[in-house]
């Protein structure tokens, strides 16, 4: 089933990545919240698209007829509107797979942002553009004879969790999700009564309610 723009749009202006880990708990999915160490580079920003994958691997030198880059622009060329990109670098320490020239094309084709367990760089140039990309580290590394992308469009590891392309990401100031394509109609409307019966516990402690009386009424917490 195909994460439509409506499913993406409804998710972005009402839930977070702290509910939707919560449903996917309940449905037994628990391995689908990138690790902590995954982090935005702008607090502010809410990220939420299709995954295209891309698969990096290490790599100590550079062909000399040889295109490093050739599948990564692949990839980017081919991005389409809602389109989040998600390279997995097996958190390499010398891969700096994103920067602003990826951002600047990515963000021309559509696309509605970036994850990668490798480095960012160009900082700056992305934040001034408020383009959300999630990261594993900031360094100037080029990943020029440090990583290449092996293959696009495959099911990938990123940050310890499976990406399989058309994914729902989902991204925010608390971390990363992973939602399976198949599920994600589902994991959005539970979501979507969870925040609903959040609203009313929050209304209610505001009033002054226990929250051991709240939590017996509604069971959220």
């Amino acid at each position: 089933m195909t994460v439509t723009d409506a499913l993406i749009a409804t998710a972005k202006e009402t839930l977070y990545t702290a509910v939707l880990s919560d449903v996917l708990d309940s449905l037994g999915v628990r391995d689908r919240a990138m690790k902590p160490a995954i982090r935005p580079l702008d607090d502010t920003l809410i990220l939420c698209g299709r995954a295209r994958t891309g698969f990096f691997t290490e790599v100590c030198h550079v062909e000399e007829d040889e295109n490093p880059y050739e599948l990564e622009i692949a990839l980017i060329d081919s991005l389409k509107p809602g389109d989040v990109t998600v390279f997995g670098c097996g958190a390499s320490k010398q891969i700096a797979p994103w920067g602003e020239l990826l951002s600047t094309a990515s963000k021309m084709r559509g696309a509605v942002g970036a994850v990668t367990d490798g480095y960012v760089r160009d900082v700056k140039f992305i934040r001034d553009m408020a383009f959300p990309v999630f990261h594993g580290g900031i360094a100037p590394l080029d990943s020029r004879g440090r990583g290449k992308v092996i293959a696009r469009d495959v099911p990938i590891t990123c940050s310890g969790i499976r990406v399989d392309p058309g994914d729902m990401i989902f991204g925010d100031v608390d971390g990363v999700v992973a939602i399976p394509q198949d599920m994600a109609e589902q994991v959005v409307a539970l979501a979507l009564d969870k925040v609903t019966g959040e609203n009313t516990t929050r209304k209610e402690l505001l009033d002054g309610k226990l929250l051991a009386d709240v939590y017996e009424k509604y069971g959220i917490l």
